[in-house]
């Protein structure tokens, strides 16, 4: 990357901007390239299947891996440079080797309870990437709320010197959001899956009159269950804190987790304009 400090050399007010995925790319991948496109100067996109961000030795081997198609769909739509690298490359003294950050409970609730181990994952390869790439700037879904709020954290405390920036959750045209795990479902989950969708729209109009957030959760679980999908949390919870809320006036977000057949899917959806 000495190529960019010389960029940074000659143009001051150069912008790097950088899209870290795992690959499987879809279009809610290319919404980060596009907004990073319209940000930065310059945009590099990293493909690389975490191992430490997963807790099911089954899910990290049954994760969609196609980089010659990501490799496609990445220069069809402008991004400039991608980074491939190996797991040695990212962890040269081996998957075990110590990591510790203080996520302030952000790591306890939702994914975290159900995750163990995943955050901290999440945070060592990503400040592992920003220390190689050294952004200006880092682009990342909204669909992961959790992993967004943690982020945003590991900068501040790691003092990181990059601005976060959050794009909006793409979805198909009947509201599923787009995820690289939706290619291991059939086209009859992919209809079941959209359980999550409607039950996020029912969250919104609920809201406006349920007395406490005790009882939208309950109507929210009894309509969501007439689907099929197996349900493993939904929860309303604080922007900032990502704490279960009591009173329905907060600034909050609903939050969902489920299994369609082996698949797990997450979603979320602001409840407030």
């Amino acid at each position: 990357m000495g190529f960019i400090a010389n960029l940074r050399k000659v143009n001051p007010d150069f912008i790097l901007g950088f899209v870290p995925t795992m690959g499987a790319l879809h279009e809610g991948h290319m919404s980060l390239i596009k907004e990073a496109k319209r940000k930065a100067d310059l945009v590099v996109c990293s493909v690389f299947v975490n191992p430490t961000q997963f807790n099911d030795a089954k899910d990290l081997e049954k994760y969609p891996r196609t980089l010659e198609a990501d490799l496609k769909l990445l220069e069809e739509n402008g991004c400039d440079f991608v980074y491939t690298p190996q797991v040695e490359d990212i962890y040269p003294n081996g998957l075990d080797e110590p990591y510790e950050i203080n996520f302030a409970g952000l790591d306890e609730v939702m994914e975290g309870k159900f995750r163990p181990g995943h955050f901290k994952g999440v945070a060592q390869v990503v400040e592992r990437f920003f220390r190689i790439v050294n952004p200006d700037k880092a682009f990342f879904g909204r669909k992961d709320f959790q992993q967004t709020a943690i982020i945003k954290h590991l900068v501040k405390v790691k003092s990181l010197p990059i601005e976060i920036c959050i794009v909006e959750t793409s979805r198909s045209k009947d509201g599923l959001a787009l995820s690289s795990r939706n290619t291991r479902l059939s086209d009859e989950q992919l209809k079941e899956a959209l359980i999550i969708y409607k039950t996020l729209i029912n969250a919104k109009e609920l809201i406006k009159t349920a007395p406490t957030v005790a009882i939208l959760k309950e109507k929210l679980i009894s309509f969501f269950n007439q689907g099929n999908l197996k349900l493993e949390y939904l929860e309303i919870v604080d922007d900032d804190t990502l704490q279960p809320i009591n009173n329905t006036q907060s600034s909050c977000t609903c939050c969902i987790a489920a299994f369609c057949g082996p698949v797990r899917l997450i979603d979320n959806m602001s409840l407030k304009a």
